[in-house]
């Protein structure tokens, strides 16, 4: 441990007191931190010369790291990127969780004659042109709403080759005799006509409006000139639908382009970083993202990182990127700006209400479906289904079990709030049963089990599940009888074959719904005994606990024992030994004694 540690002093002692990213290994290898730093050096050092941690996390992770490696970058906008890619790759235990894996929509033009124009969450490198991604589905649909509405684009899968048209292979479809579309299949619309309309619509996605409306006004303009008059109504009619879409679009001073505005707010270990995409005055895009903090990053750490990983992911690469306060680092050739007052400031406060809002709405999820409300929607189905007169709050399950008949033990898992109070487990050796009598067993246990609590003074149970059928369950309710608890306590009995739920007294069992919580729960409780029982098992058949066990046999005594463990090392060789050997070692009385004991377990029940 001392060289190690002389190892790691001497690796941070030797970084290079210039930009990078760092990464922190423990001695197996595994990478547990990923940070970029302006100064390798000072930023590294900095861990381990602390003598106060802000939180647990990062004295755990500091005690953890046994290699520190570097990678030098040129400026600190490059090692921003780097640290980026690298989490976003390996994932790090310790590094902040972004929790957003949504793929986004895009708008794509297809490579090919006569393209069409549609959405899809694919790229493929076939030339086609992507416009996105969107971060909403939403505006996919409006935009191409409006594109159709503008514009009769083909939506068939055809290949519109000139060689295909001219021998007529494609025949026009219902999309043209519906006015969708102008059959340039056969020759019906020209290419120079479709790509015209085309050109426009690279236009309309890039947002370059202005620049579409200009011209579409002085086609207007010439078409009305040369008396072709439907031609210009046709081309006002376009003009009238994108001035309103652009009223629409437009929230702040149009001057405004190409901008990326960033806000954050915080709520516990969780911080909610909102996006908004700015072009010629209209948000484009908008996206919210989770993160969850893992060693108290500051506000400024977690929205560098919020930045990177966003504009990686939405492929932006506005120069202007709008935040609430100054940043150490930005994306390469981007600059920040900290508006006070105007438009800016407005967006600011925009993508400020949308993270809290956001905020709200997860705080809001989360609250209708918590612990809490989960837990007394389950207790109040269980206690509806089974007819109970109070919440079973408490509930406790028993179940049996014997090795071949020998060494009978019983498990009673204790749920609260149905959840698993583990601390409250017990384990019971049948005392007072000779042979396998599962129910002598089941009334010995709840006997002892509720007569200790009684003594105790311990609240008792609401409900108590016993792992079995009616036999079962008549013994369990005559050890509560004999305890005067019959009434006070509930007792059910789960049958395993068809899991019928039997009650004292009555012979017809109950059936839950096999998708019901109730049952669920009930399921749960009773497999959790059997598990909790058959481990109690193995400790019992394990080599240290049968040597025990031998010398509660009559007869057998200490000489006996080193008569024994003389001739054999374990429990499963003195299985191996056959009675002339056994009788050779303790003579034929007790080597009987012991024989009939090891058959007892010889075959795991």
């Amino acid at each position: 441990m001392k060289e190690e540690n002389a190892i790691l002093k001497d690796t941070i002692l030797n970084l290079p007191g210039k930009p990078g990213v760092y990464q922190f290994y423990d001695s197996n290898g595994t990478l547990l931190y990923i940070g970029k730093a302006k100064n390798l050096k000072k930023r590294v050092s900095s861990y381990f010369s602390k003598t106060h941690f802000e939180n647990n996390k990062l004295r755990v992770l500091v005690k953890k790291i046994a290699e520190v490696k570097h990678i030098i970058v040129d400026t600190e906008s490059d090692a921003l990127l780097l640290e980026n890619n690298l989490i976003k790759k390996y994932q790090p235990k310790y590094n902040v969780n972004l929790k957003d894996d949504k793929t986004f929509p895009w708008i794509c033009i297809k490579n090919e004659p006569f393209p069409r124009v549609f959405s899809t969450r694919n790229i493929i490198s076939d030339g086609s042109k992507y416009y996105g991604p969107y971060t909403s589905a939403l505006t996919v649909r409006t935009i191409l709403s409006l594109i159709r509405q503008l514009y009769k684009l083909r939506t068939c899968q055809h290949s519109l080759t000139d060689e295909n048209i001219q021998k007529g292979k494609i025949k026009k479809c219902l999309e043209f005799h519906i006015g969708n579309c102008q059959a340039p299949c056969e020759s019906l619309q020209t290419k120079e006509s479709y790509d015209a309309a085309i050109n426009q619509i690279h236009l309309i996605l890039k947002g370059n409006l202005k620049e579409l409306l200009d011209h579409l006004n002085n086609l207007m303009l010439d078409f009305s000139a040369k008396y072709k008059f439907e031609d210009a109504e046709a081309i006002r009619l376009k003009i009238e639908m994108l001035e309103k879409f652009q009223i629409k679009s437009t929230i702040v001073n149009p001057s405004i382009h190409n901008v990326d505005v960033f806000s954050i707010v915080q709520d516990g270990d969780l911080a909610y970083v909102n996006f908004l995409k700015v072009v010629n005055g209209a948000i484009i895009q908008a996206h919210t993202v989770e993160l969850r903090k893992q060693l108290d990053e500051s506000p400024v750490e977690l929205l560098e990182f919020a930045i990177a990983e966003v504009r990686s992911r939405l492929y932006s690469d506005a120069k202007e990127i709008i935040v609430p306060f100054s940043l150490d680092s930005l994306p390469p050739n981007s600059f920040q700006t900290i508006p006070k007052i105007g438009d800016k400031r407005k967006l600011l406060e925009l993508s400020e209400r949308n993270a809290k809002y956001f905020m709200l709405e997860r705080k809001r999820q989360k609250a209708s479906i918590s612990p809490e409300k989960s837990t007394f929607r389950i207790l109040s189905t269980l206690k509806s289904d089974l007819r109970l007169s109070e919440l079973p709050i408490h509930i406790e399950c028993f179940d049996n079990s014997n090795i071949q008949g020998s060494n009978p033990v019983a498990a009673c898992v204790v749920f609260k709030n149905a959840r698993a109070s583990k601390r409250d487990y017990r384990h019971f050796n049948i005392k007072t049963v000779t042979g396998p009598d599962d129910f002598a067993s089941m009334k010995e246990v709840v006997t002892r089990r509720y007569s200790r609590m009684l003594d105790e003074h311990i609240d008792l149970p609401q409900l108590v599940i016993v792992d079995g059928g009616k036999g079962q369950l008549n013994a369990a309710v005559q050890g509560l009888e004999e305890l005067d608890l019959r009434g006070r306590i509930a007792v059910i009995g789960i049958a395993k074959r068809l899991e019928e739920i039997y009650f004292p007294g009555d012979s017809i069992p109950l059936y839950i719904d096999k998708n019901s919580e109730s049952l669920k729960l009930i399921q749960q409780m009773r497999n959790e005994a059997h598990r909790f029982g058959i481990t109690f098992h193995r400790l019992k058949r394990s080599d240290s606990m049968l040597k025990s066990e031998i010398t509660n046999i009559p007869g057998i005594g200490e000489s006996a024992l080193k008569k024994i463990w003389s001739r054999v090392n374990n429990i499963d060789e003195l299985k191996n030994l056959s009675e002339n050997h056994l009788i050779e070692i303790l003579g034929e009385k007790k080597a009987k004694l012991v024989k009939i004991y090891l058959d007892g377990i010889k075959s795991p029940g």
